[in-house]
């Protein structure tokens, strides 16, 4: 009989503790096996934000039999995002504003109106700022009675989550699922054919959203396949530039393709909502003043485009930097699960032009890539300076 937890893919230990702790919540022990504050952390496509959800959703289950049974009105609207007592914080732009937080610790602290908890589900924690965490602070260190707190962060480094609020959560730690586990998904989910779901899962980087969209979107291999040319394009000074060029530029092409939909609908929802094609006495002059209102729209959009551009263009270098580490492993004779399994003549030849150290000053310059995206410098700076290093290297 499935359960929200089947949703999780190869974390039997975290479904152990997060049944045993729903099991408590429902019989009133808040102490050792419940909290009111927790923390899920883990790499990438570990799930630690469906693993939140899943544990909203036993918390507030109404089955008087299972915890989390997955079928009732409580659990099947907590999944969809729909519950009255179930708030879920996305980051839409690069950070979580202290404004948005200061609205949910207001909203946290009302008594539950329809299910058994008042619960905040908080996705991407690291993003939020200074002032944010303060804000949340107080209510992590003081919760209602009836309200939860669930964090997610890629791990308990200070970079990600603030120290005061780690120290206040219970932890869950996400491993990363097993090419193994993801290709049973894809085919049992998704309908896909073994050899297909296999070299998915292999190259997915235990992602399994990234294995399905690699699976079934032909973009998303084309998108591949283009950072990954990166290294063969970096021994050519006459192409590296040219190659960048192209990989910012779809980074920012697919950003607005993500988005405009979503952003067309926000402004068209909020023009109307202001008084757009209104006939009435006062109309015109109703959205003439609320100029403020849409441009504050704008910047919220431009903000999210920039987000899910960086974020295009991160999964671009980690794969980079997987290849490169390929080669690594190539040149030491190492036995290792490569990163791209399909690409092995090319980590090869890599590591016969490349020493091991040359090796890691590539895999160096991706990183350090990524911290000044971080950063916000300038995607083409920051990329053209990281190839730079990588031609160089190979020289």
């Amino acid at each position: 009989m499935a359960g929200v937890f089947d949703r999780l893919v190869g974390q039997h230990e975290v479904v152990a503790e997060l049944t045993d702790a729903a099991h408590a919540a429902r019989e009133g022990d808040i102490g050792s096996r419940m909290t009111h504050s927790w923390l899920f952390t883990g790499p990438p496509g570990s799930g630690r934000s469906i693993a939140a959800v899943c544990f909203a959703a036993a918390l507030q289950c109404t089955d008087p039999d299972v915890v989390g049974c997955g079928r009732c009105h409580a659990c099947t609207t907590t999944l969809h995002g729909t519950h009255g007592d179930v708030r879920r914080i996305v980051p839409q732009g690069l950070s979580i504003s202290v404004k948005e937080m200061r609205d949910v610790v207001q909203m946290a602290a009302r008594r539950p109106s329809t299910g058994l908890w008042q619960i905040v589900v908080i996705e991407d924690a690291d993003r939020l700022g200074e002032r944010a965490y303060n804000a949340l602070l107080k209510a992590v260190e003081e919760p209602p009675a009836r309200t939860i707190f669930l964090l997610c962060a890629p791990s308990v480094d200070p970079e990600d989550i603030a120290v005061t609020i780690r120290s206040r959560c219970r932890h869950v730690a996400l491993v990363t699922p097993r090419p193994d586990d993801i290709a049973r998904v894809l085919r049992e989910n998704d309908g896909l054919d073994e050899k297909t779901a296999a070299w998915a899962a292999s190259v997915g980087g235990g992602h399994v959203g990234r294995a399905r969209r690699l699976a079934t979107d032909a973009d998303a291999r084309d998108r591949r396949q283009r950072a990954l040319g990166i290294a063969k394009a970096a021994l050519r000074p006459a192409t590296q530039y040219a190659v960048v060029e192209e990989l910012v530029k779809a980074a920012e092409l697919d950003a607005v393709e993500l988005n405009s939909a979503r952003d067309e609908q926000e402004t068209e929802e909020l023009r109307t909502a202001l008084g757009a094609g209104g006939t009435g006495k006062g109309a015109a002059g109703a959205l003439r003043g609320s100029a403020g209102v849409l441009k504050e729209l704008e910047a919220r959009q431009k903000s999210r485009r920039t987000r899910t551009g960086r974020d295009a263009l991160d999964r671009a270098l980690i794969d980079l930097a997987g290849l490169y580490r390929d080669a690594l492993a190539q040149s030491f004779g190492a036995e290792s699960t490569l990163t791209h399994p399909d690409m092995v003549d090319q980590a090869r030849g890599l590591a016969s032009v490349c020493s091991a150290e040359s090796l890691l000053t590539c895999i160096e310059a991706i990183l350090r890539c990524r911290e000044a995206l971080e950063m916000n410098v300038k995607p083409k700076f920051a990329v053209d300076a990281m190839v730079a290093t990588l031609g160089a290297a190979a020289r």
